[in-house]
């Protein structure tokens, strides 16, 4: 095998028609013969290009609606035959087997199916069996044998080709391999998470798993890991789907606090009024309604004005000008929403180093996704938590009924619980969050440091006393003990809503009552690790 391999004849087969015939028109150029099949031979015969069907060279014609095309000796032989390797070389010369140089291939558009809702045979349809089989079988000799699937690797094609003569490096031909065995690899993987949802099978034998380099970091939570960020073709509106229109690169770890910051504002429907959400390392530390968009970030921001600095804003609503007046008076990474202003814009566009991206739609938090966490030697995969609750959910169990603003704060809380890190401890005062303790190994610690939040803000916005007093607390999963419930109630709670289960719910309840709160248990708890 020589470094150098010269592409003499190439094979075009592709769904997606973008630059083929500018791409066959500079191989021809180059005196390379072009072979081709169905739809892509009559492109490029419309274009007065000199092309011959693959129908040609097996003797078949296309049959069976196109499925078998392609699937025949004198394709794969001259895909697969080793150029070095004299019983290779005597068999095609015996059977008349020309060899193939290039294969230029992309695939049914299967993921584009999916995305537009097809049903199930049009799905069976849009599965491509030659394509992979040809990608995979001049992969495999890519000591010979160029194999291009993307069509963002054309101009890279033409500008080897130019540097080397007509020729192809080794080196070359590697990355493009590598290339093709993902593109098949990420291809099968979505076929079959589409059959095991399409048969209801919710824990298959095996599993697949598949992205799309969407952009190199600079490095990963810390400068020492090198990072990258994938996307898996899903059209779920967030930062994966979203446009970013000023500010320098996102990090990882900006990825990771806009998902959670949108992820937690997309739980409050636009129609009910407006929300924010201010994210700092993947936890609330203020998420707030209000009239307007600005005064529910600035409800928000009074939460923890501490933690928001440099955090992540997340609305539920276009961004105006007055609220964007608002956000700009600190620093803040990155804000996300449906939508901005132009007016909006003109004021972050003073904030050179801000992020600003738009999504278009907030996302559904009760579309079912699968959400999977890697350990060592295997993958944790699970349903997304898509869990809610009704006031119908609620169960009473105190001597104290709550009133309907404290079922209303209640439900409020328990949804923002929903995106805190365990233990989660969070009060809540008027659709607005007053203390969220995350993260902490005992819940009475989670508790403790959500008061303590909650006290130290009233003294920084000059109040007699604590946000928490008259606020209701959630908690994620059910107390265990009462002393969590207890200094919930010393901060000044009224109300308190938890999932229940304990041992020692009586306890508890009794606890409740003794303090003269409200207690509702929901049956559901949102742990979050």
């Amino acid at each position: 095998m020589s470094d150098k391999a010269p592409i003499c004849r190439a094979l075009l087969s592709v769904s997606d028609k973008t630059g083929l015939v500018d791409l066959a028109t500079a191989l021809a150029e180059r005196g390379v013969e072009l072979l081709s099949t169905g739809g892509s031979a009559k492109t490029l015969r419309d274009a007065g290009l000199n092309v011959k069907d693959v129908a040609e060279i097996t003797g078949f014609p296309e049959m069976m609606d196109g499925r078998v095309k392609t699937l025949h000796p004198m394709v794969h032989g001259g895909l697969l035959a080793l150029r070095d390797t004299k019983t290779h070389t005597d068999a095609m010369e015996e059977h008349g087997i020309g060899a193939i140089d290039l294969l230029v291939v992309n695939l049914y558009p299967f993921e584009a199916a999916l995305a537009r809702g097809a049903d199930y045979d049009e799905m069976i349809e849009n599965i491509d069996i030659g394509g992979p089989a040809m990608i995979r079988a001049a992969a495999k000799n890519h000591a010979f044998v160029s194999t291009v699937v993307d069509v963002e690797d054309y101009a890279a094609l033409l500008a080897e080709l130019d540097a080397n003569d007509g020729q192809t490096t080794y080196a070359f031909r590697q990355r493009l391999a590598l290339t093709a065995y993902a593109r098949t690899g990420a291809y099968d993987a979505a076929v079959s998470a589409w059959m095991a949802s399409a048969l209801e099978e919710q824990t298959p034998r095996r599993r697949a798993f598949a992205g799309t380099l969407a952009q190199t970091l600079r490095y990963g939570e810390n400068p020492h890991q090198q990072a990258a960020f994938y996307l898996d073709g899903s059209s779920r509106p967030g930062v994966s789907t979203a446009t970013q229109h000023q500010g320098k690169e996102l990090s990882y770890n900006n990825i990771n606090d806009t998902d959670a910051a949108f992820e937690l504002v997309s739980e409050f429907a636009p129609e009910d009024g407006p929300a924010v959400a201010i994210i700092k390392h993947a936890n609330p530390c203020g998420v707030a309604r209000g009239e307007t968009l600005k005064e529910a970030y600035n409800r928000a921001f009074d939460c923890d004005r501490t933690s928001a600095f440099g955090g992540i804003i997340a609305l539920n609503q276009v961004l105006d000008g007055e609220t964007a007046e608002e956000i700009a008076g600190i620093f803040t990474e990155v804000v996300i929403a449906p939508d901005v202003t132009d007016e909006a814009r003109e004021v972050f566009a003073k904030k050179k180093n801000l992020r600003l991206l738009t999504t278009g739609a907030l996302a559904d938090p009760k579309q079912a996704q699968l959400s999977y966490r890697q350990v060592s030697g295997g993958l944790l995969v699970q349903d997304k938590d898509s869990g809610f609750i009704t006031l119908d959910d609620l169960k009473v169990v105190t001597k104290r009924q709550p009133s309907e603003a404290e079922l209303a704060d209640m439900l409020f809380a328990w949804t923002v619980a929903k995106h805190v890190k365990s233990n989660a401890i969070v009060y809540v005062k008027d659709k607005a969050t007053v203390g969220v303790g995350a993260g902490q190994m005992s819940r009475v610690d989670s508790s403790t440091i959500a008061a303590f939040k909650a006290a130290r803000m009233a003294e920084e916005c000059g109040l007699p006393e604590s946000l928490a007093k008259g606020s209701v607390v959630a908690s994620d999963a059910f107390f265990p003990f009462a002393d969590g419930l207890l200094a919930a109630a010393e901060a000044g709670a009224t109300a308190v809503i938890q999932p229940g289960g304990s041992m020692r719910d009586d306890e508890v309840i009794k606890a409740a009552d003794e303090a003269g709160l409200a207690m509702v248990l929901t049956g559901m708890r949102h742990f979050r690790h």
